[in-house]
């Protein structure tokens, strides 16, 4: 039976709520998580969950853009900590990218409740795109690619990502795997002309030696990796349907 709710202003219930929904998809799971449960667990009545979210897919979108927004910012303070070099902040972009598998493992979970959801795809439309534009801001500066096509390829990597992060998830890869996997590639489809070991890309020329000289691929260095050096060639990455 509800309690007598605190009275709170529209958005701080709204944060409460979701507060709440989260803690119930960590004890329960999804499906433990309906208006229901969600007002009995916060002590409102069932209209005011009603009133905030609608319908169940309603309060799970909600929760899934809540946790999304919490993600994007841990990866955006990283880069901020982040040591100038491709190699290093293509480690940790991707260290922040699968790192949210375990310290939220509620957006995978709220993510597959989702699943099928019209609404759902074009929400993820629109974070991927975010999560592109991410990254290409910080890798632009390493990269000798115009912005529009450093995005399209960062689009391509978010693809990889996931099929990364689904090898991670049946155990047939580590975390360590996992995250150098997609830094190299990340590193690999910086494009021609990148310095991606000593800083920002200059406008020297090094992607016109390189065609004189017949290169195809570049030497880099992953910070962390057992290998000193290695040759990586930009691979096309299959594009998200």
């Amino acid at each position: 039976m509800a309690t007598t709710p605190t009275r709170l202003s529209k958005p701080a219930r709204r944060e409460q709520l979701l507060d709440t929904a989260v803690a119930i998809v960590r004890a329960q799971g999804a499906d433990g998580l309906t208006l229901v449960t969600l007002a009995e667990r916060a002590g409102v009545s069932r209209p005011i969950a009603y009133d905030h979210f609608g319908t169940r897919p309603g309060l799970l979108l909600a929760l899934h853009r809540r946790l999304d927004e919490r993600h994007r910012a841990a990866i955006t303070r990283a880069l901020r900590d982040a040591a100038p070099g491709a190699g290093e902040v293509a480690r940790v972009i991707s260290a922040a990218y699968f790192a949210c598998a375990t310290d939220m493992p509620e957006l995978n979970a709220v993510s597959a409740a989702l699943k099928g959801n019209p609404e759902m795809e074009a929400v993820q439309h629109e974070l991927t795109d975010s999560y592109a534009e991410l990254m290409a801001t910080a890798l632009l500066p390493y990269s000798g690619l115009a912005p529009q096509a450093l995005r399209l390829r960062c689009v391509g990597v978010l693809g990889a990502a996931e099929a990364i992060a689904a090898e991670l998830n049946r155990g047939r890869a580590t975390d360590g795997e996992a995250v150098a996997a997609l830094a190299d590639l990340i590193v690999g489809g910086l494009g021609a002309g990148a310095d991606r070991d000593e800083g920002p890309a200059s406008s020297s020329g090094g992607g016109e030696r390189g065609a004189e000289s017949g290169e195809t691929g570049r030497s880099t260095e992953i910070p962390g990796h057992p290998q000193v050096r290695r040759r990586v060639i930009p691979v096309a990455v299959p594009l998200q349907s």
